[in-house]
């Protein structure tokens, strides 16, 4: 039987369904697939840790029909998460997605670029965004964009962080991505000014309860 598309919390079932559309939209909201030989390193660093360690505040547009359309996961401390990511995540991972080796002026592959993420989760800390502590990760498959879908699932995950008292989140997304940064725009984001930050990366914050 089908139902309206609808928002509901992320089941172990739907691992696969979440690993299959970060894979779909990490290439700067694109697929990533043509461009990285294994980007089953974009969930390892991006999704799956989430509802490994914090499943608790994982949602997931539902299609009707229990298949998992589109998410959003995050962790109400990053602090406390980038711990956990080290010490209970890290372990499970590491040696499918090894750092690569050799001096940072080699050849780099588009994987070689993103599989460090990986193993250095104190990235995360990040001193301006210290007022911000929950941070959060958001994507639809592109037929389910554009429809009130995305901001159902951010108004979701805010009143869930609320709820636990969290006063503020940041995120952070790749600058060129316009689609992305118009969508946090309309829902309150203010970029937060991060002088150390890579240019190719821009952070956005807000408070939960506005």
């Amino acid at each position: 039987m089908t139902s309206a598309p609808a928002i509901r919390r992320y089941r172990p079932a739907d691992r696969a369904a979440l690993d299959d559309i970060c894979v779909r939209t990490a290439h700067a909201g694109q697929d990533s697939r043509p461009v990285y030989a294994d980007p089953s390193i974009f969930p390892a660093i991006f999704a799956a840790p989430y509802v490994h360690l914090e499943p608790e505040l994982a949602f997931v547009l539902d299609d009707g029909r229990g298949q998992a359309v589109g998410y959003i996961l995050g962790t109400a401390d990053t602090p406390r998460f980038v711990e956990d990511f080290r010490l209970k995540w890290l372990p499970l991972v590491a040696n499918r997605h090894p750092e690569p080796s050799g001096p940072p002026s080699s050849p780099r592959t588009p994987d070689d670029e993103i599989v460090p993420l990986l193993h250095h989760p104190e990235r995360m800390l990040v001193p301006e965004v210290a007022a911000y502590p929950a941070h959060l990760h958001i994507d639809l498959l592109p037929d389910w964009q554009g429809r009130g879908h995305g901001r159902a699932l951010m108004r979701t995950f805010l009143d869930a962080l609320r709820a636990r008292g969290v006063p503020a989140v940041h995120l952070s997304m790749v600058t060129g991505n316009t689609a992305a940064r118009a969508f946090y725009d309309r829902l309150g984001f203010h970029e937060i000014d991060v002088p150390d930050a890579d240019p190719g990366v821009t952070y956005l914050g807000r408070a939960t309860d506005s």
